[in-house]
């Protein structure tokens, strides 16, 4: 087989075709016309000799041949792009952007300020859009390119599809109102079970790992409600002393910090830190600005004062 002969456009064309299943997306994104594509296409077909892509009611169905080529293109198309973002885009800081970030309002207080203003010394052009990760790994929007970067602390079972980063540990601290009428001047744990929870829950479970915990004891605690913000307990807590809630140490410190009736404790029960992660899609592995961009968010958060 000779490479001369060889049209090595036709991988990119194979590789969109194949990440996207859908010809009209797949034009968009290689700024071509659509009969222009199906002509690729058609020489994409007569050199492999097999049909690649069906079409189906929504979008096109590879073949197991395009399955087959899949895992090799896969390979080669990140380390092409790096190549040439080394070579054609030294300056990719200065790009117009926007980059997606899936995760919960705990990133935000904690980390959006900081990389905010790196971006407008460094980057000015880049924009950022934050939404909720809804307790799950937003799969879909990863693969199709509306998420460039989701974090949290509960994702696992990932596809090979997806990359996914360490990017620090997280302990937690027991936030309650100074006017609590249980709790003296220290936490022990029947003043802890005397009290009503609020659970800090994105996912919407009310069980948690300070349950399971408990259940080792033999013990119990009354849960009265849950909520997906980090930032709503401290309201709660000033407005009901007799709740308590058991959050990361940072929530808690900032609570504290702005609500002086508020008070923070030790927890009374061992309660497993939460191993923060990044999952990014494949296709933006080698992009240099997601890269950089994934490299400030774990400095920094592996490096972010808990007290």
């Amino acid at each position: 087989m000779n490479i001369f002969r060889r049209d090595l456009n036709l991988l990119l064309l194979f590789h969109v075709l194949y990440q996207e299943r859908n010809a009209s997306r797949a034009a968009k994104l290689l700024s071509i016309s659509q009969p222009a594509l199906s002509h690729k296409l058609n020489k994409l077909r007569d050199e492999w000799h097999d049909p690649l892509f069906i079409k189906a009611p929504r979008g096109l169905t590879p073949t197991p041949k395009a399955h087959e080529l899949a895992k090799e293109v896969s390979e080669l198309m990140p380390n092409l792009e790096a190549f040439y973002a080394t070579q054609i885009e030294p300056d990719f800081r200065q790009r117009n952007d926007k980059i997606v970030i899936y995760t919960h309002d705990y990133f935000e207080m904690c980390s959006l300020a900081h990389l905010l203003k790196i971006m407008r010394e460094q980057a000015p052009n880049v924009r950022f859009v934050i939404r909720n990760t809804r307790g799950e790994l937003p799969r879909a929007e990863l693969e199709n390119g509306q998420c460039d970067l989701a974090i949290a602390g509960f994702y696992t079972d990932l596809p090979d599809t997806m990359r996914q980063q360490f990017i620090g540990d997280r302990h937690y601290l027991v936030l309650a109102s100074k006017d609590n009428p249980f709790i003296t001047d220290t936490l022990d744990l029947d003043a802890y079970l005397m009290c009503e929870h609020l659970v800090i829950s994105v996912s919407g479970d009310l069980i948690g790992d300070v349950d399971l915990e408990l259940e080792k004891l033999g013990k119990k605690r009354n849960v009265v409600a849950g909520v997906s913000s980090h930032l709503a307990p401290a309201h709660i807590i000033n407005e009901n002393p007799q709740i308590i809630t058991s959050c990361f140490e940072s929530v808690a410190i900032t609570a504290q910090r702005n609500h002086p009736d508020l008070r923070v404790y030790t927890p009374p029960v061992s309660i497993p830190s939460v191993r923060l992660t990044q999952v990014w899609h494949e296709r933006t592995h080698a992009d240099p600005l997601r890269r950089w961009v994934r490299q400030l968010i774990q400095e920094f958060t592996l490096n972010y004062p808990e007290k």
